[in-house]
């Protein structure tokens, strides 16, 4: 999850025309090697995050090859332009370990695992950061879900830190009213250091954080600080139990859009 996308920008839901892009889980190793190519280059290239591998031009990790790659790509270009990387509740189990482990202490979070996917590596390519795009990823994660029956989803949201940190400390403060009840709680093996906050400065919550927002995902505590990806990590929770009635029909709505061909049956 780690980007800096433009949001789950459908609040109001539209059907897709231009460009003409499709959305499908990755089925090949060529088909994962193009989403770790532009992972690569939004992630290191962009961003200037220390992952990846120069020499290949590919960002892959031990996680890669547990995990479903769900990618949008440009029908007439073919490029891959947008992708989610999904650990589903098995592979978790083969690995061992989630991903957000690593950086969150999950103890409260662990009988919702058997139902809970985590999902990760999200980014969209620049000339592609529009509604269109970020629909289409947020339409094959909710069909995703649908499919697997699926209840839970974490994973981790990022906000950058060239500025010193002053954005995310602002952010921690606006997302206090979006926190998980305690029990829900988690807790960063490495805080995030947060400073002195301006009274008078104003930030905007980031798009990835805002669309998670929009679908009733919470804010399960502290951030935690990514030094690979110099971020402060937001641990962000979607219980499909505890949503309210409009979030459910949003998230619903999702799964059934038009531009998402994800077969429904698991």
């Amino acid at each position: 999850m780690k980007v800096r996308d433009q949001a789950l920008a459908a609040a109001s839901i539209g059907v897709v025309t231009e460009p003409r892009l499709a959305v499908a889980i990755a089925r090949s190793a060529a088909d994962v090697e193009d989403a770790q190519r532009l992972r690569y280059k939004i992630f290191a290239e962009e961003m200037g995050a220390q992952v990846g591998d120069r020499v290949t031009g590919l960002d892959a990790d031990e996680f890669d090859p547990h995990c479903d790659h769900l990618i949008v790509r440009d029908q007439d270009s073919l490029r891959v332009v947008g992708t989610y990387r999904i650990l589903p509740p098995h592979a978790a189990r083969a690995l061992g370990r989630l991903y957000c482990a690593s950086e969150f202490d999950l103890t409260r979070l662990a009988h919702l695992t058997p139902t809970m996917l985590e999902v990760g590596r999200a980014c969209v390519h620049r000339d592609y950061r529009s509604g269109a795009t970020i629909l289409m990823l947020w339409s094959g994660l909710a069909r995703y879900m649908k499919a697997g029956g699926y209840r839970h989803l974490i994973g981790c949201a990022s906000v950058p830190l060239a500025d010193g940190g002053h954005a995310a400390s602002r952010i921690r403060i606006d997302l206090q009213r979006w926190l998980t009840d305690p029990e829900y709680r988690t807790f960063p093996k490495l805080p995030f250091p947060y400073g002195r906050i301006d009274p008078a400065a104003s930030c905007e919550i980031p798009p990835l954080i805002r669309g998670y927002l929009r679908v009733g995902a919470r804010v399960c505590g502290e951030p935690a600080w990514d030094p690979d990806f110099n971020s402060a990590d937001f641990l962000v929770w979607l219980s499909l139990d505890s949503v309210g009635t409009r979030y459910a029909r949003h998230f619903e709505l999702l799964a059934n859009h038009p531009v998402c061909t994800l077969p429904l049956a698991a």
